[in-house]
């Protein structure tokens, strides 16, 4: 007996055929393989909250980015919301949720929060294509020794505010290592909440140490630790 297994000649052409199939099919997987990579739009990644959370004790040290913060805290909050041309904004300081009112005598390093909270979410908003009323805008410019201004908080330099459909606005929770934000868009009609967000501020935003401190009549220290 040979060897050599002998194929028909009809069995010949058909594994020609069939190994022809095979290359044919992987050069298609590879011409439509190159065309998604040329057409797939790639989208920003998604952080969850232990990432964010990972990323401002390791990556991004905490002083000097409140900016970040309130970034992080601008996209929760509007993207539950669409920018209109027709709807009209205005931000309010932030205060404290116990009281609802600024101590200006009481010191601790999160004080500037609530002011930094306001103007950054005015830039954030606008960024974003919502339209932002500046109500402490004065009627002219005030020219003073020191500086012109066209801000105030003089009543008497103000116009009425004009037309406003939503307030944007929250409370802070103090707690030892830093405050818990809660922002929130009112519609300034029916006072429904429309949008909320809520994130971590950590205390060493404004001043890299504190020592001693004083909140609600205690005092506090604080050690920290390399």
């Amino acid at each position: 007996m040979s060897k050599y297994t002998y194929y028909s000649p009809a069995r010949k052409c058909y594994r020609r055929g069939l190994r022809f199939r095979y290359v044919a099919i992987a050069i298609l997987i590879g011409i439509i393989a190159a065309m998604s990579g040329c057409t797939t739009h790639i989208e920003a990644p998604v952080l969850t909250q232990a990432q964010i959370g990972e990323a401002s004790q390791n990556g991004v040290p905490a002083l000097g980015n409140v900016e970040y913060h309130t970034h992080l805290l601008a996209n929760e909050l509007f993207i539950q919301l669409k920018p209109s041309r027709q709807a009209r904004y205005a931000v309010a300081g932030f205060v404290p949720a116990d009281t609802l009112n600024i101590n200006a005598e009481e010191q601790h390093p999160l004080m500037m929060l609530s002011q930094q909270l306001e103007q950054g979410l005015i830039t954030e908003g606008v960024k974003r294509g919502f339209i932002a009323q500046e109500f402490k805008l004065t009627n002219d410019i005030l020219i003073e020794p020191e500086s012109d201004r066209v801000l105030s908080r003089n009543i008497e330099h103000l116009s009425d505010a004009g037309r406003v459909d939503f307030y944007i606005t929250g409370t802070m929770v103090y707690q030892q290592e830093g405050a818990i934000v809660n922002a929130r868009v009112i519609n300034a009609q029916t006072k429904d909440v429309v949008a909320a967000a809520t994130r971590f501020f950590p205390q060493q935003l404004f001043w890299r140490e504190e020592q001693v401190s004083s909140r609600n009549g205690r005092l506090y220290r604080t050690e920290h630790k390399g």
